[in-house]
């Protein structure tokens, strides 16, 4: 909330239009107040019945005297009003002259006030004189008369400490808390300063036990120095202990005034921590308390406030206390709600109070880059038509530079933002001008970088465009009997029409890119609206130019843009109204556009201390001038990372801010800003480095008493001494805990009595001395280097009666660690008291803390006194006890263990096993939340390591190892770790024997170094035959050395054996020029590199050496056939994508001469012979076959030398050239077809090519059919097929076609059912049907010759053989005429077949054609035979021999094509 006061305009305005001049006088309504009862009175007159008469006479009498008395009424109305009026004018005459005396007595009075301060001014400034002459005369050094004292108070009281110095000039004092200097601004709740008249005190609010210290008071002048010091101690109260009286209060808490008038006691159970948020979320932050006693008429106040400052219920912040707790929710967060918080509970005994800080984070940008939202938007010096709008700038510390912002406004009530500035304002303030008087604004900010514009800020509160003077220009005054008088300063100035010019103008605010003006309006300045004009003239110009020409101005306020920089200006402003224009008012002082206020000083030297495990306190230097600061930013950073990220996002006022939300462990460094108007400062110089860790220092002063133990537990009682255990604290207060004290009391009695004088070393002990049946109780504290701390609460209470049960006792100090998501491990201590025979087991009972069954987790009795609990349910809250077993059977319970969440913390880390640089095999473990006081206890099977023998500790900050000292098999087993000042770090390792022979394997390697290597020795044979042998090592210097050993003798470098070694590979090789069989035997390569050594060895005997040696001598062959022309390719085959099949090879070194020549089985073959130059040749076979099976060779020869290749193309080689061919032709098969044939359907797919070689297969219905007589497999070149003869209706359904390849086979598929069937089965029945009758058909089997020449008078005998079943009909024509037989034409048909045509004795006119007819009911055919007689003495013509005659068919009857019977019954 701001603190700054609202003008009382602002207050009574609403926030809407109204007129607020409207102001009528008494007088008019007096006025009207007399018309109306003069009209009432002659109103009464007329009515009344004095002229009701029955006389002429007399009713004439009556009107006349009627009519007289009205007029003597009229006339004495009309003078009561004029007496009326003149004493109206006399009392108002008289009382206006009162006022006018009484302003010009005031006028008279304010000249004689003026004239007595500039008699003051000037005694003053001769005092002032004067007492510099005195001050020079007596001045010395601080000298302190009475000085600070020691104090011991209870917690939560608060302590004043006092001292008086002298000294001039005055000294400044500061005050410091074992040496480091107090800020009350640092933490206002806790310190408050004051210095009057000497005497300087310092205020501790509610003192705790961290206030224990040493205070110090320095008082300093420009003559020297003086301390003065006092110690606080605080103390802790118990039960039964006041701590303070009830009326102390604090001092400086705004309390009002309505206080509860009990003493109520409050006491906080959940509060509220350090909370981290973001612009736009909705947050509460809640406490709930104990009130007691609760009583509903008499409650504690609820108060909150952000940094002192108190809260009300807003839009943004809605305030709840009831039923033991106090809420502060907020609906929008806004970096404005950042802070620090503070709830105060307020009683008539004193103030409850709890503190947290609230950090709100930037909401992401609109536009990548652009910076957060400005803050803390406000208005000032509001005026009819102009406002000042200030705010404050966000941090950037990611983002780039804001290089301005922009004003938006809004007027209320509606929704529409308008931008106020064209240009991006670079300062945190603005004129805003052309507001619309009467009406009321709510004014935001955006800020704006290189990567675009911020989200708006929060809103402001509303203001109203008034000009305050209007209301002060009215004046009302209070006469007898409740009237008053309003009176206008417009009434008293008379009747002005032209306006004075204005006066005193001047200058309120000077930037580098506006000026404001301000001047006083003009007395008198007469009744009419007053608007402003505007001018200005730069220096030496002579020139007055009008600045708002367009715009009126009616504030006496106006903001002066576009002014040239480095120029100076004067200014003068006229008055203006309806009637003229003013004179120009004097002009102003020369004034120059600069920025007043500059931008800050960098911050001095950052100061980071540790403060909690997650925060860190740090403190700066604050800059040499930090006038007009609004405060600093502080940024942090992770060392290494480069990488800043903001603390806080709303400037603090003091040079203290504790940094919170930091990692456990972590260092960083700081950095801090300070920030104005004007803009940032430099970053300040980053701070040292702190590792965030609780703040535990070594001073005895920063330690602590240790906490209270806990868990009291009997162990045993023999009747006159009780055996008691407990657990040790939890914190040991920044030092190691010495022992403990004991105290006992009996049942009933107040008074505790002290059991031991010197410190108890361990957590039991046996008290002495007891009455046997008697009730007692006890309670233990610890103590350390600062002292005894609480004591621990007291123990319910113990009978001492002897124990003689033979079950165990209770085994005590139960101890939980390694709490982990599912699991936890607890430990404890054996009974005391054993019972009547030793113990044998323990069992582990568990349960929830919300149930009442307990559950057993081991079945079995476990020996050791550790215990892993797996199982658990996570986020679960568990307790747990131990009871112990005999012989006799389970015996007491254990105490039952403290709740624990089931849960790991997060960043919970575990032991990890190591070897270091020197072979030492170690355990290490790392605790971030290890403080100064912090100890890690290592342990082995859950008992403290304390054999040096075997291990060494070694701890450094918060790392700590174990090492092993000599490791063996005895050092298998399960270690743990637990780290004490922490929340229960704990953690375990167990060392089996995979992983001990590990790191024994590692820490031999370390100990016994040896060179690693990338490759074993190794050897490869080179091109020309040579053996090269080589070896490759990870790294080597340039010192080291090595040796080559073949069969036990070292091997020097020579022709022979060429050794070389590449360093900076690491690679080792030799090469033999020549290998021969006296090379068999073993080859050894020895390195050394500093201590580190290596060897490795090769053996080449027997089989392996023999490989080496072929390949040698082959490698030297093949070397020397490369010498001339040869195959760089031997001859291969490949199949191309039309099926053809090409044995290929590649030629090298050839030349023109160089001949080239293909064989098969030592034939040559005649083929094109092929252009070497372009190094390969092929031989195609177009259609592979059987035939072309072989052996094929080719050759190269020239006067160089002579290659030969072979490829035997047969056995393997042929059956993959056919499964290649299968993979080209499968893809490229054609989908399943039907073809019907006389004998049946036949299906067929169609391919590149077929050989029946090739592999392939027909399924039906899944099922692979073979090749029978009913269904019938072939193919052709490029057909596959599939003849299914007689089909019948078994032969429906899917058939498959399928070709394998190389690599994969190819499939086709047919649905051979329904209507395809059908259609299939109609066709192959017709064709069948065809078939049969062209069989049995009449047909001419032969004897006829197309042509026949004969010579007249001879005879002619045409005869051929004629075939029908059943027997054809014969019929002869000629000229395709029937003719008659008679003994010239002769016909004979013999055993039914064979058909005659005799002629005799022919003549020319039997020349013509001739045909048989030949017919039955499946058809026949005709044949022609032609006829030529030639006579006798002609040349026989010449006749082309062999021709026999063409047949011409006869189509059979439609009834005969026919099937026999349906499709059906074919079918079945």
């Amino acid at each position: 909330m701001s603190s700054v006061a609202v003008p009382f305009y602002q207050r009574r305005h609403k926030h809407f239009d109204q007129s607020y001049r409207n102001i009528q006088t008494r007088y008019v309504l007096e006025e009207y107040a007399a018309r109306k009862a003069a009209s009432r009175q002659a109103a009464y007159y007329e009515s009344s019945g004095l002229g009701k008469t029955t006389c002429r006479l007399c009713a004439r009498r009556a009107r006349t005297l009627a009519h007289e008395a009205m007029q003597e009424s009229r006339k004495r109305t009309h003078e009561q009003k004029s007496h009326a009026s003149d004493e109206k004018r006399i009392r108002f005459a008289s009382e206006l002259s009162a006022l006018e005396k009484e302003i010009h007595t005031a006028r008279h009075r304010a000249r004689e006030h003026l004239d007595r301060l500039a008699i003051q001014r000037m005694v003053e400034e001769n005092m002032a004189l004067e007492r510099h002459a005195v001050e020079e005369r007596i001045s010395r050094a601080p000298e302190i008369l009475v000085r600070l004292r020691s104090h011991t108070v209870w917690e939560k009281m608060s302590v004043s400490l006092c001292f008086t110095v002298q000294g001039f000039p005055t000294p400044v004092v500061q005050w410091y808390k074992n040496e480091e200097l107090i800020t009350p601004a640092s933490d206002p709740t806790k310190y408050r300063i004051e210095s009057k008249y000497g005497v300087h005190v310092l205020h501790i609010n509610r003192a705790d036990f961290d206030d224990s210290a040493t205070y110090s008071a320095v008082a300093t002048n420009a003559h020297g120095q003086a301390s003065t010091n006092c110690a606080v101690i605080v103390r802790r109260f118990r039960d039964g202990e006041e701590p303070h009286p009830a009326g102390i209060m604090p001092f400086h808490l705004p309390l009002s005034y309505d206080v509860c008038f009990t003493h109520i006691d409050v006491q906080f159970l959940e509060k509220f921590g350090v909370t981290f948020a973001t612009e736009g979320e909705t947050l509460t932050l809640k406490c709930s308390m104990l009130i007691t006693p609760d009583l509903k008429r008499l409650r504690p106040r609820a108060e909150w406030y952000r940094d002192d400052v108190l809260i009300k219920d807003s839009k943004w912040t809605k305030l709840y206390f009831g039923e033991g707790q106090a809420a502060l929710s907020f609906t929008h967060l806004n970096k404005d709600d950042e802070g620090l918080y503070t709830l105060r509970m307020v009683t008539k005994g004193g103030v409850s109070e709890y503190s947290a800080y609230l950090f709100v984070r930037d909401a992401d940008a609109l536009i990548a880059g652009a910076p957060g939202a400005p803050m803390d938007v406000k208005c000032h010096d509001a005026n009819r038509d102009y406002v000042i709008v200030t705010w404050k700038p966000p941090n950037t510390t990611s983002e780039s530079p804001v290089i301005g912002y922009f004003v938006d406004k809004c007027e209320v009530g509606l929704e529409n933002w308008v931008q106020c500035n064209d240009a991006p304002v670079k300062i945190c303030k603005y004129p805003v001008t052309g507001l619309q008087e009467g009406r009321s604004y709510i004014f935001r900010v955006r800020a704006v970088n290189s990567a675009g514009i911020s989200r708006p800020s929060r809103v402001s509160e509303p203001v109203a465009a008034l000009d305050p003077v209007d209301l002060e220009r009215t004046q009302t005054i209070h006469v007898d009997e409740g009237r008053k008088i309003i009176l206008s300063k417009d009434d008293l100035e008379g009747d002005i029409q032209i306006p004075g010019p204005p006066t005193n103008v001047h200058a309120s605010e000077i930037s580098k890119t506006y000026v404001v003006l301000s001047w006083d309006p003009p007395v008198p300045r007469g009744r009419e609206p007053l608007t402003y004009f505007i001018e200005k003239s730069m220096v030496g110009s002579g020139s007055w130019q009008r600045v708002n020409a367009q715009v009126a101005v009616k504030s006496p306020r106006y903001a002066v843009f576009d002014l040239a920089e480095g120029k100076s200006y004067v200014f003068r402003v006229l008055s203006a109204n309806k009637h003229g224009i003013s004179d120009p008012s004097e002009i102003t002082k020369p004034i120059e556009p600069q920025d007043t206020v500059v931008v800050p000083s960098t911050p001095g030297q950052v100061v980071a201390t540790r403060n909690t495990k997650t925060s860190v306190v740090v403190q700066w230097e604050k800059p040499k001038h930090e006038e007009d600061l609004y405060g600093y930013y502080i940024d942090y950073s992770l060392v290494g990372s480069n990488h800043w990220e903001p603390s806080n996002h709303k400037p603090i006022k003091y040079n203290r801010f504790v940094v919170h939300g930091l990692e456990t462990g972590e260092q960083y460094i700081f950095r801090v800003k300070a920030v104005n108007a004007v803009g940032f400062s430099e970053n300040s110089q980053e701070s040292e480095a702190i590792t965030v860790q609780a703040a535990l220092r070594k001073s005895v002063s920063h330690m602590a008493c240790p906490s209270y133990p806990h868990g009291i537990t009997l162990l045993n009682c023999d009747g006159h001494s009780m055996t008691l255990g407990w657990k040790a604290p939890k914190y040991s207060g920044g030092s190691p805990i010495l022992g403990y004290y004991m105290d006992k009391r009996e049942a009933n009695h107040q008074n505790w009595h002290e059991v031991n004088s010197s410190l108890i070393t361990r957590t039991i002990y046996t008290v002495e001395d007891l009455t046997e049946g008697a009730f007692y109780e006890f309670k233990v504290a610890a103590a350390n280097l600062i002292g005894i701390g609480q004591p621990s609460d007291p123990s319910e209470h113990f009978k001492c009666k002897a124990w003689t049960m033979p079950e165990p006792g209770p085994a005590y100090d139960l101890t939980i660690c390694e709490v982990r998501n599912t699991s936890l491990v607890l430990l404890w201590k054996a009974p005391v008291y054993e019972g009547k025979s030793p113990i044998t087991g323990y069992l582990v009972d568990y349960k929830e803390v919300d149930t009442e069954d307990w559950i057993t987790a081991n079945d079995k009795p476990t020996s050791k006194r550790y215990f892993k609990v797996t199982d658990l349910h996570q986020g679960h809250t568990y307790v747990f006890k131990v009871r112990a077993v005999n012989d006799a059977g389970v015996g007491k319970s254990s105490e039952i263990s403290e709740p624990v969440l089931v849960e790991a913390r997060p960043g919970t880390k575990e032991i990890f096993s190591g070897v270091d640089d020197e072979g030492n095999i170690y355990l290490a473990f790392e605790c971030k939340e290890a403080t100064d006081a912090s100890h890690f206890a290592w342990g082995k099977s859950y008992e403290e390591i304390d054999d040096s023998d075997k291990f060494k500790i070694e701890t450094k900050g918060n790392h700590s190892k174990l090492y092993f000292k000599n490791p063996d098999k005895s050092d298998l087993g399960t270690y743990s770790i637990s780290v004490s000042d922490t929340d229960g770090v704990s953690s375990s390792f167990v060392m089996d024997d995979e992983e001990f022979e590990r790191l024994l394997a590692l820490s031999n390697e370390i100990k016994n170094p040896t060179i690693p290597l990338k490759s074993e020795l190794a050897y490869e044979v080179l091109d020309k035959g040579e053996v090269r042998f080589w070896i490759q090592a990870e790294s080597l210097s340039p010192n080291s050395t090595f040796r080559f050993v073949i069969n036990d003798k070292e091997v020097e470098n020579s022709d022979r054996h060429k050794i070389s070694c590449d360093r900076s590979n690491g690679i080792i090789e030799m090469v033999m020029d020549r290998f021969t069989i006296d090379n068999e035997g073993t080859y050894t390569v020895q390195i050394q590199d500093g201590k580190a050594k290596n060897q490795s060895s090769l053996v080449l005997i027997g089989d392996a050496f023999k490989a080496v040696l072929a390949e040698s001598e082959l490698q030297r062959k093949e070397f020397l056939r490369k010498q001339g022309p040869h195959f760089s390719e031997f001859l291969y085959w490949e199949v191309t994508e039309e099926c053809e099949v090409l044995l290929a090879c590649k030629v090298a070194n050839t030349k023109k001469e160089t001949v080239f020549k293909w064989y098969k089985d030592g034939s040559g073959i005649d083929v094109e012979v092929p252009d070497l130059q372009q190094g390969q040749c092929h031989l195609s076979i177009p259609r592979l076959s059987r035939k072309d099976e072989g052996v094929y060779k080719a050759t190269l020869s020239d006067d160089r030398g002579h290659d030969v290749s072979t490829l035997e193309l047969s056995g393997k080689v042929y059956d993959d050239i056919i499964l290649a061919l299968s993979r080209v032709s499968g893809k490229s098969a054609s989908p399943l077809k039907i073809l019907c044939t006389e004998e049946g359907i036949r299906l067929q797919c169609f391919l590149k090519y077929y050989n029946e070689e090739m592999k392939v297969s027909w399924s039906h219905r899944e099922s692979k059919i073979p090749s029978t007589e009913k269904m019938k497999i072939g193919g052709g070149e490029d057909v596959a097929w599939l003849q299914i003869v007689e089909p019948t209706e078994k032969d429906k359904g899917n058939y498959t076609f399928e070709i394998f390849g190389d690599k994969e086979s190819y499939k086709r598929t047919l649905d051979l059912s329904g209507q395809a069937f059908d259609d299939a089965y109609a066709e192959f029945q017709r064709l069948k049907a065809a078939a049969f009758a062209e069989k049995n058909r009449g047909k001419v089997i032969g004897g006829l010759p197309d042509v026949v020449t004969i010579m007249d008078g001879k005879t002619l005998n045409l005869t051929c053989t004629v075939f029908g079943n059943p027997d054809p009909e014969v019929i002869w024509f000629k000229n395709d005429k029937v003719f008659e037989l008679n003994e010239h034409y002769v016909f004979s048909l013999e055993q039914g077949k064979y058909a005659s045509l005799t002629i005799k004795g022919v003549t020319s006119e039997d020349s013509g054609k001739y045909s048989i007819h030949v017919k039955n009911k499946y058809g026949g055919e005709t044949v022609d035979v032609t006829v030529s007689v030639y006579r006798h003495g002609e040349k026989m013509p010449e006749i082309k021999p062999g021709q026999l005659a063409k047949p011409r068919p006869i189509p059979p009857s439609e009834e005969v094509l026919k099937p026999e019977g349906n499709a059906k019954s074919a079918k079945k």
